[in-house]
């Protein structure tokens, strides 16, 4: 199979403007960093890039319940006092790590759409890869906000991908687990979850190797808990066999791969001791299985570290050679000294022992040669994007008559209206 795929690129502008507020660690202004690279590199002549629409509401209550996306899209800092109660409900605000910031609701559509509609290119075959380096944010649950992420577009995401594929495998590489992911799909066949993280005494508490589904999803959940200073060799060691076997026993249609960047060395919040070119051979791994794929960006908290990482995981994608050198930009002043591309791992101890490291991958190849084979699954009619509500008024109204019983592309708005393109939910990069 040619390496060479056709490569899908998702920027909302405005989304690195927000800010979680002083001394919060996670900072959207990273993706900026992250497109301007991509940009200095030359990267985007070689991808079809877009900006993405706003994910609706509507579009979110696919997964999250409407009284929780309701109050996401009416809270800002200015009526906190009247929604103290939902607050606590929700684990939103002062007290939780998840505040109430300006736009809130804004950046969470920004970061789902591009995610969803990722997921459409992928679901049409206009592309093989889909990036959107917004995206990513796999704590956030049906009813609540967790871990900096309220909007899950990951599952979102691959709602959207069950709509045209009967299995969907998701991976995710970010230092903590993968825990809102994992739970919105935990009784279900559908979806494998592989998670590699930190676990014990760490953010989520979730994500043990007994973990590894319910009802009809048993075994179809894996999890490989690791402790601190993880190295790009012993990485690989569990990442690669347990993802071999994967494929072989899961064959899913299309892969979303979670490229959460605070599992690289020197991160503020994390403990691994991965390089770019440890966590990026997982992003080359997987897309050598030639698997439709989405890949997101996700946690990552020394923010120079988390724009180099997404940047060159891009010309991984992209199969483009970039120079160790970066090239002057808006923000090159926060690569300094150096003003190089890749990281030295730290001179520290890996608490991964062989032994420890041998027994989380018997137990994991062990648990996948224990499933039936791919599950299958009857599959109806593809579900038109964007549109899960039923035509209501055009039933029996034209039996027999000119046009009965058809429909226009997009569907019809709950009332009754043709539903229209927006203007802005695409846009052709322009050599």
């Amino acid at each position: 199979m040619s390496s060479k795929r056709r490569v899908s690129y998702f920027y909302p502008p405005d989304v690195g403007h927000f800010y979680y507020g002083p001394s919060h660690p996670m900072k959207p202004h990273r993706l900026k960093l992250a497109h301007h690279l991509v940009l200095s590199y030359g990267l985007y002549r070689e991808m079809d890039c877009y900006r993405p629409h706003p994910a609706t509401p509507q579009e979110m209550t696919a997964f999250h319940s409407d009284d929780y996306v309701n109050f996401l899209s009416k809270i800002n800092p200015d009526n906190l006092r009247q929604y103290s109660g939902q607050m606590q409900k929700f684990n939103a605000g002062e007290y939780t790590d998840c505040p109430v910031f300006d736009g809130l609701f804004e950046f969470t559509q920004l970061y789902t759409g591009a995610s969803i509609d990722g997921a459409i290119r992928l679901n049409k075959d206009d592309a093989d890869i889909a990036i959107n380096w917004s995206g990513g944010l796999h704590h956030a649950k049906k009813s609540e906000a967790s871990g900096f992420c309220y909007i899950n577009d990951i599952v979102l995401a691959i709602l959207e991908l069950l709509k045209v594929h009967a299995r969907v495998l998701y991976i995710d590489i970010d230092v903590h687990h993968g825990d809102g992911v994992e739970e919105a799909f935990y009784c279900t066949d559908r979806v494998m979850t592989f998670s590699l993280h930190k676990y014990g005494d760490f953010f989520p508490g979730t994500g043990h190797i007994k973990d590894t589904g319910a009802k009809d999803g048993t075994g179809y959940s894996v999890n490989a808990p690791l402790t601190s200073g993880m190295t790009d060799a012993t990485y690989e060691e569990i990442f690669k066999p347990v993802m071999a076997k994967i494929m072989e026993v899961y064959r899913p249609g299309a892969i979303v791969l979670q490229c959460g960047a605070d599992s690289l060395t020197g991160d503020r919040l994390g403990c691994f001791n991965l390089s770019l070119k440890g966590h990026a051979e997982c992003v080359k791994y997987t897309k050598s299985f030639g698997v439709p794929t989405l890949v997101l960006g996700g946690g990552g908290y020394t923010i120079r570290n988390v724009a180099r990482c997404w940047a060159y995981e891009t010309s991984v994608l992209l199969d483009k050679d970039i120079s160790n050198g970066i090239p002057y930009n808006d923000y090159f002043e926060y690569y300094a000294p150096d003003f190089k591309l890749h990281l030295t791992p730290e001179q520290r101890e890996n608490q991964n022992t062989e032994a420890s490291l041998d027994s989380v991958r018997s137990e994991l190849l062990q648990q996948l040669q224990g499933l039936q084979g791919a599950p299958s699954v009857q599959m109806q009619e593809v579900p038109p994007a964007f549109d899960l509500q039923k035509e209501k008024a055009a039933e029996g109204q034209n039996d027999g008559g000119a046009g009965d019983d058809v429909r226009s592309d997009r569907g019809q708005t709950k009332d009754g209206g043709d539903r229209k393109v927006h203007e802005a939910e695409f846009y052709d990069a322009t050599d």
